[in-house]
């Protein structure tokens, strides 16, 4: 047993980046990875792959619980799209032993769609000009946010004016701060595209992605965050009860909208939309729908490589988030050690031995029982 807390994984394949590595040793210390084995408690990782901490890229979060529920799945790093007020956040980046916490805050919105009758959001979201948009990113950055969240309806259905989201994306960009927009209509879409934003998450569920936004994300260097999980929860949704005029009711077309875009060369982030709350279009669990959503983008065409790079190094480097994404000495000791082989097959990352979030060792949701 070690006396200072260090742990020295043995004989375990490492994912790179790009492929699994020959048997090696990777070394535990304290919050990071280290380089010095002497002394350190061994654990025997044969046959096992060690990944870098799996990162959600669109979550929603409410409680320390959340986090939990991410660790334990190997997702060390939740990403979460609107979080407020600044007493939970703060509740949520103290917790410890868990999923790191990143967070946009309090979501520009306009003041008709789904957002804006969400019970308790307040009316400082709303944003109807460029002064708004300004207004609110300065009122974010002071509280201390990683990036802005807008949220971009189809014109004429109740968000932000193009002018006042093209705005927003500007003022972020003035604090240094980059910028989500959601967006779940092909109109939607076109707006977020056209603001100019960093990221565009969701994917249409009702006519698809238009050609020529595709073609514009991929000039811009624009990211995909397509949450198939969601999408898929949704049509299951309006399956059940009646899909309205004109919706997609089949999950076939949102695949085929991921793959152009990735095809496209846009580059896309695994994401799920996960959210425990009663005012989210439907329920998404937490941890274990990224995984889940893993094997929708397989079936989207991308490779098991691709995708465990959507959640690692992809999102890391997209959100600035330089101590993380890989398995090398000085990163945070955030890590995924599974059975079998995950780049030759996605569901393995599912067979999980053991995870660490910063070090500290989490019990994986899928603890056999002895």
């Amino acid at each position: 047993m070690s006396t200072d807390g260090r742990t020295a994984l043995r004989n375990v394949r490492v994912f790179d980046g790009k492929r699994l590595g020959e048997p090696r040793t990777v070394v535990i210390d304290g919050a990071l990875i280290g380089d010095d084995p002497a002394g350190a408690e061994e654990i025997d990782a044969a046959g096992a792959a060690l990944l870098p901490g799996l990162i959600d890229a669109h979550v929603h979060l409410h409680d320390p619980g959340n986090l939990a529920a991410l660790a334990a799945w190997g997702v060390t790093t939740g990403l979460d799209m609107a979080c407020w007020p600044a007493e939970r956040v703060a509740s949520l980046r103290e917790t410890g032993g868990a999923a790191d916490f990143r967070t946009a805050g309090l979501p520009a919105i306009g003041p008709g769609g789904h957002h804006a009758r969400m019970p308790g959001m307040p009316p400082e979201a709303v944003i109807l000009t460029a002064a708004d948009a300004r207004r609110h990113v300065e009122a974010r950055a002071a509280e201390g946010v990683d990036y802005i969240k807008g949220v971009a309806e189809a014109p004429g259905e109740g968000g932000p004016p193009a002018d006042a989201l093209r705005a927003l994306v500007e003022a972020a960009r003035e604090y240094g701060l980059k910028t989500i927009v959601h967006a779940a209509t092909p109109g939607a879409y076109t707006m977020a595209v056209e603001s100019g934003a960093e990221f565009v998450t969701h994917t249409p569920i009702a006519g698809g992605v238009r050609a020529r936004d595709v073609a514009a994300m991929r000039g811009a260097g624009q990211r995909s965050i397509p949450t198939i999980t969601m999408m898929e929860a949704l049509l299951t949704a309006f399956m059940t009860s009646g899909p309205p005029p004109g919706r997609a009711d089949h999950l076939g077309e949102v695949l085929g909208d991921v793959g152009r875009l990735h095809r496209a060369g846009v580059e896309i982030l695994a994401g799920t939309d996960a959210n425990a709350e009663s005012s989210a279009p439907v329920p998404v669990p937490h941890g274990e729908s990224l995984h889940h959503e893993f094997e929708l983008m397989a079936r989207a065409g991308m490779t098991p490589v691709e995708i465990l790079r959507s959640a690692t190094v992809l999102p890391a480097r997209a959100f600035g988030l330089a101590d993380r994404g890989a398995v090398r000495p000085g990163m945070r000791a955030d890590l995924l050690l599974v059975n079998g082989d995950p780049i030759r097959d996605i569901t393995a990352t599912r067979d999980i031995r053991a995870v660490w979030c910063a070090g500290h060792p989490v019990t994986p949701a899928t603890a056999r029982e002895p």
